[in-house]
């Protein structure tokens, strides 16, 4: 890493929006010139950037960001990874990139299992919210007022009508065992 790269990554860090404008303009260049490249639009150039600074950004932001080259290489690989799982999920043949020679020795980072915990992460999300909407009421709205609302047992219990708190307790657990059920049961029939 480059100290520019250090002092860009602790202003992401310390959430100066500035900092993360002027990473996207300064490596915009270089990806949408691979995508164009590789069969792609301009559109589809700033969503596989705007994902990729996005992976960057969530792993800044969360500390978990280990970076053993510069922040140009890793966006780079981050973004060809991206863009060759959009390749290939439209075509039914194997895809090779034209990867610039200056780009090429780069492409070990470790930005491929950054990406692909993300796209697991949004994986679990999206199935974590199946789950939820297919559970039904009240146990869907209990579970959302209670941890997604922030809405205390007392409140609860006054809104759906419970005796007592340690009863609408006792509906949450069950509600809770049901998601729970339904989560693992979607997560598994999902292709990883």
């Amino acid at each position: 890493m480059t100290p520019t790269d250090d002092a860009l990554i602790a202003a992401i860090r310390g959430g100066d929006e500035r900092a993360l404008a002027h990473l996207y303009r300064l490596h915009w260049p270089m990806v949408s010139h691979f995508v164009l490249q590789n069969s792609g639009s301009e559109d589809d150039a700033q969503d596989v950037y705007q994902e990729g600074v996005m992976v960057f950004y969530e792993k800044v932001r969360n500390g978990s960001l280990e970076l053993s080259c510069q922040i140009k290489t890793y966006l780079y690989a981050v973004c060809r990874r991206l863009w060759l799982k959009r390749l290939t999920s439209k075509s039914r043949f194997g895809v090779r990139l034209l990867d610039d020679e200056e780009h090429g020795p780069y492409l070990n980072t470790g930005a491929e299992e950054d990406v692909l915990a993300a796209e697991e992460q949004d994986r679990r999300f999206a199935t974590m919210s199946d789950a939820l909407n297919s559970l039904g009421e009240p146990c869907k709205s209990l579970l959302e007022g209670f941890y997604l609302l922030d809405k205390s047992m007392q409140d609860l219990t006054a809104e759906f009508g419970y005796t007592n708190a340690d009863n609408a307790k006792n509906q949450k657990y069950k509600c809770l065992v049901r998601l729970k059920k339904l989560f693992f049961i979607h997560y598994k029939e999902e292709p990883i």
